[in-house]
């Protein structure tokens, strides 16, 4: 560490040249990498009064003489938040390329855009699924974070290529959007509050009042609030109409992991009501791994969901009534279950250097939909056995693999199990939208 970072006096104002050295000496050791730079290279723009630092906001100051500087203080506080994240580079989240890109209020101010930046600056021309040669010389950062350094790209069945971040980059990056939207919102407010200071007094006053909920650029902004289920029970196609409500959804924290800001709203596809509030980390956490439509492979994230944070998770999908009532879980999630828990002692293991891992990776499709159970068969299959020995487990009927998760959830989550069944209709809108239909015409008592 240079003797510019030990022996700093925290809270003066330093240059943006100081501050880089600064930046790199206080995360030369953080599990995150950083970028050299960062307050003078691009995307950092010091007429915009502000850096992103990680999740952190760190305000720039504009000297008499025309030079800027930042207060030594927040890059330090910055630096500190940086450093505590651990990293599990295994611990990876799909962030592109997907056939088409959520949109964003126009009102919402939010200029970092991380997913798109990313997304643009990968992509050769004309080859939207090929990432671009990386030019090592070139400084690329988003909020201080090289990002290039830990970019992992996958191939899948020969063609498509895709692109992954450590779930704990992803989060960061989804912070930081955060803060920035926080910002720029207080700064407008605070600008506001300026141009009416020639009103009367009493109008200065209420203004004055109004302002003081809600913190300028130099501290926080108004804080996050914890989701209560104030969605419950209602659809996902009205509330996503409505003018502004991604701005509303940023007021939450994540229902899930509740220390993240919430960023999309969570619903169940097949019933169609909403979940909660979650960040875009725990949202790619609890959604399989498609292949196709009818395809997912099992991915290992699945060992936390239905593992050591089942509970939770088992909760969070009963936020929506149809799962609930039905003590089920949508098609997709439940095929994932069948796989990995109740195929579990079907598995077949190798010999490996520390004893015995499962074989390949669990895969499982299925023909028909929940629509019709009868004539719903789900398939569990091992892909890249490394003796191609194995291919299909098991066959399981949607009937069955109901049955089986209803077993299993009383025994393994016997308060979630008892909120949910058929009798448990309480809080079920006047006319909920028709859930499941029997399209057969039979076994209607399976719901």
């Amino acid at each position: 560490m240079s003797e510019r970072a030990v022996l700093g006096r925290t809270g003066d104002l330093i240059s943006l040249d100081i501050a880089n050295v600064l930046w790199a000496d206080l995360t030369a050791d953080s599990a995150v990498p950083t970028a050299s730079g960062v307050f003078t290279c691009p995307p950092a723009d010091a007429r915009a009064g502000y850096i992103l630092l990680g999740s952190h906001v760190v305000t720039m100051v504009k000297a008499s003489d025309g030079r800027w500087s930042v207060p030594e203080s927040e890059v330090r506080r910055a630096a500190a938040g940086l450093n505590a994240v651990e990293m599990h580079y295994q611990d990876l989240v799909r962030i592109g390329p997907f056939r088409s890109t959520p949109q964003q209020a126009r009102d919402e101010g939010v200029l970092l855009h991380w997913r798109r930046r990313v997304t643009r600056q990968v992509q050769e021309p004309g080859d939207p699924g090929r990432a671009a040669p990386r030019d090592d010389s070139r400084p690329c950062h988003l909020a201080g974070i090289d990002w290039r350094r830990v970019l992992v790209e996958q191939t899948r069945e020969g063609a498509v290529r895709t692109w992954w971040l450590p779930r704990a980059v992803v989060r960061l990056l989804d912070a930081a959007e955060h803060a920035e939207t926080q910002w720029l919102h207080a700064a407008r407010t605070r600008q506001a509050t300026a141009v009416v200071t020639e009103q009367p007094c009493h109008h200065r006053q209420a203004r004055a009042a109004d302002s003081r909920q809600t913190a300028g650029p130099e501290g926080p902004a108004a804080p996050l609030r914890p989701y209560n289920g104030e969605l419950g029970g209602q659809l996902y196609s009205v509330l996503s109409r409505k003018p502004g409500f991604s701005r509303k959804v940023a007021q939450w924290t994540c229902a899930v992991c509740r220390t993240a800001p919430a960023t999309v709203l969570d619903h169940c596809h097949e019933h169609g009501y909403v979940r909660a509030p979650v960040c875009h980390s725990c949202n790619t956490q609890e959604r399989p791994d498609h292949l196709y439509s009818n395809d997912i492979r099992v991915a290992s994230h699945y060992r936390h969901l239905f593992h050591t944070h089942t509970d939770h998770w088992l909760r969070h999908w009963h936020r929506c009534p149809g799962c609930r009532a039905r003590t089920t879980l949508p098609l997709p999630h439940l095929a994932a279950w069948t796989a990995y828990i109740a195929c579990r002692s079907l598995r077949p293991t190798h010999r490996a250097s520390r004893g015995r891992e499962p074989c390949g990776v669990l895969r499982v499709s299925w023909t028909g939909s929940q629509n019709a159970p009868r004539s719903c068969l789900l398939t569990v299959a091992v892909d890249f056995c490394p003796s191609g020995e194995h291919r299909v487990l098991a066959q399981v009927p949607y009937r069955e693999a109901a049955g089986q998760f209803r077993t299993w959830l009383a025994e393994t989550a016997p308060a979630v199990a008892a909120a949910a069944g058929p009798d448990r209709l309480d809080d079920l809108p006047a006319r909920p939208r028709p859930v499941i239909a029997d399209t057969t015409g039979e076994g209607l008592a399976l719901f």
